[in-house]
């Protein structure tokens, strides 16, 4: 039976950081003599927030202390706020919490988004006192996770979250012409463009390629010093559905104790707000997709910090929804290890332009075909619909969407195989290899995983973007010579999802996915100061020389 504490507390306590700032935390305790395993949460937005203060007092009254910090600079805390520099004040926040008389000596942190930040951040610091993590919808890898997957600009993101969190306490976002917003230029003072003067968007932008700045911000190459296991928790639809799964790998595979490599990851059909709804953008997916999350993360909780033998990292590590037949199933390992890598081919007669085009999609090798030609222009981009967006719906949508507005586009090239005449699982990770040519010496190339039923709603499962000076480097770009053929390796992400009889399957190729990511301008210039835009005619080869694909991670049937 869990206990029932009442809960007594203790508000504004002032932590002391190394450097003699003082951070405020709310501390909310079992109403009785002991030492009570520790809860940490930490967060930018307001350790006063309505959901924080619910879920801290639950825990005091399931006999945990809990303690609610607002990050350096924000709110009541002291300092300068600086976006995911968090290392050193989780890791003295854990040494101060572990040697206060009403700490067990074991700490668990929880949080989602940047509340899962400052897990990951201070995690290879290694307190003694962390004995868990529950890290929720949030990368290790900020250049590629967050910033600039694919060397491109998240530009909606970046610029809706960095307007929202520049200042000591909250600001609104509900800017006049969000339209208008993100297409100032330069990128540089987009941010003044929309009122606001944000320090770390700068910096964002002016590096472009990962450099000495992004290392900084990269926990993936220290998960040999973390110790704590972690509960992940993400969405098919969030914006950190790839990185969810490679920070589960990271500890699974090369965490820095054995315990650590007992890490678990859940993922539910959902967006940034995990398990909020059975609908996500236009797809109610049915009240199995509904989870607990609150219940699973108190029993990891249990077992790792109170020592219940509930049997939690006994259970197999992966709960996977698989949509389409909306599903839950456990696995052992990702990818998952009887995944069928399957190459489908690109093909047409040279007119996949729209999704009334003769784009094909199977997985018969190319003859010698005519390639496909469309002109992007960075004035006219192809606007985002749907997909794996944060953190304001409302401005950008997020989730399924159906994709026929934008495929009727003459710069979206779609490739759509015969119906399916058996289910088809794809559950792993997505890519695709597209042979193309431009006649300037930079642009993007873009690419979306499709499910069209037979009534011709087109949901989208997956997409990337690649910017093609970062083709071959993500540290050292290179110009294009206009006209050269180029092998492009697009990351479309992660799903889990089955093509049911009678469904397509469709591969959309454009150059320009906006809002979500930046337009290239196709001038090779600048990121941070390019204002001139020129046209780029593209060129999409799928022949016996160029034999243009995507990998599909196709599950056998059991």
């Amino acid at each position: 039976m869990q206990p029932n504490y009442d809960v007594d507390m203790q508000l504004d306590v002032k932590v002391p950081m190394r450097d003699g700032v003082n951070l405020s935390a709310d501390i909310y305790l079992p109403r009785a003599r002991g030492r009570f395993p520790t809860v940490l949460m930490r967060t930018p937005y307001s350790n006063n927030a309505d959901g924080m203060v619910e879920k801290a007092r639950r825990l005091a009254n399931n006999g945990y202390a809990c303690v609610l910090q607002d990050c350096r600079g924000r709110w009541d805390s002291e300092g300068t706020y600086y976006a995911f520099r968090e290392g050193e004040d989780g890791y003295d926040t854990h040494e101060w919490i572990g040697s206060r008389e009403w700490c067990s000596g074991s700490i668990g942190m929880a949080g989602s988004s940047y509340g899962g930040a400052v897990q990951w951040r201070s995690a290879p610091y290694a307190s003694r006192y962390l004995k868990c993590m529950a890290p929720r919808v949030i990368c290790a890898d900020y250049y590629t996770g967050l910033v600039h997957p694919g060397g491109a600009f998240q530009l909606n993101v970046m610029l809706t979250w960095g307007m929202r969190t520049n200042a000591r306490t909250g600001q609104t976002i509900e800017f006049h012409n969000w339209t208008e917003a993100f297409r100032a230029l330069p990128l540089d003072r987009m941010d003044e463009h929309a009122g606001r003067d944000v320090a770390f968007w700068k910096d964002w932008v002016e590096h472009d390629a990962y450099d000495d700045y992004w290392e900084e911000f990269n926990d993936e190459t220290r998960w040999g010093d973390m110790i704590a296991p972690a509960f992940n928790m993400g969405g098919w639809y969030d914006l950190y559905a790839a990185q969810t799964f490679s920070n589960y790998n990271g500890l699974r595979q090369n965490g820095g104790s054995e315990d650590a490599k007992k890490s678990k990851l859940i993922v539910g059909p959902w967006p940034h707000a995990l398990s909020a709804s059975p609908k996500t953008g236009d797809v109610d997916f049915g009240a199995p997709s509904m989870v607990d999350l609150e219940s699973l993360e108190q029993r990891w909780f249990d077992y790792w910090l109170k020592g219940i033998d509930n049997g939690v990292v006994d259970e197999p590590p992966l709960k996977l929804f698989i949509m389409g037949v909306n599903r839950w199933r456990d696995e052992d390992e990702w990818p998952l290890a009887r995944t069928h890598w399957q190459k489908w081919h690109l093909h047409s007669a040279g007119q996949a332009n729209t999704l009334l085009g003769n784009g094909c999609l199977s997985v018969e090798s190319p003859a010698e075909e005519s390639a496909d030609h469309f002109t992007y222009d960075p004035r006219y981009p192809v606007p985002t619909m749907g997909g794996n967006n944060c953190c304001s719906p409302h401005i950008v949508p997020w989730g399924p969407q159906d994709q026929r507005p934008v495929e009727m586009r003459s710069d979206v090239l779609c490739y759509t195989s015969d119906p399916m005449e058996t289910d088809l699982e794809v559950t792993g990770p997505v890519s695709v290899v597209v042979y193309a040519a431009t006649d300037c010496t930079d642009t993007d190339w873009t690419a979306k995983l499709v499910d069209v039923s037979p009534s011709g709603y087109a949901m989208n499962l997956c997409d990337g973007i690649l910017r093609a000076r970062f083709r071959e480097s993500l540290a050292s770009p290179s110009l294009l010579e206009p006209g050269n053929v180029y092998a492009y390796e697009i990351d479309l992400g992660v799903t889990g999802n089955v093509f049911k009889k009678g469904h397509c399957i469709r591969l959309e190729i454009s150059s320009s996915n906006f809002p979500r990511f930046d337009r290239n301008l196709n001038t090779g210039g600048s990121l941070a100061s390019e204002t001139e835009m020129r046209q780029a005619n593209q060129t999409v080869h799928h022949s016996r020389q160029y034999p243009s694909h995507i990998v599909l991670p196709v599950i056998p049937a059991m």
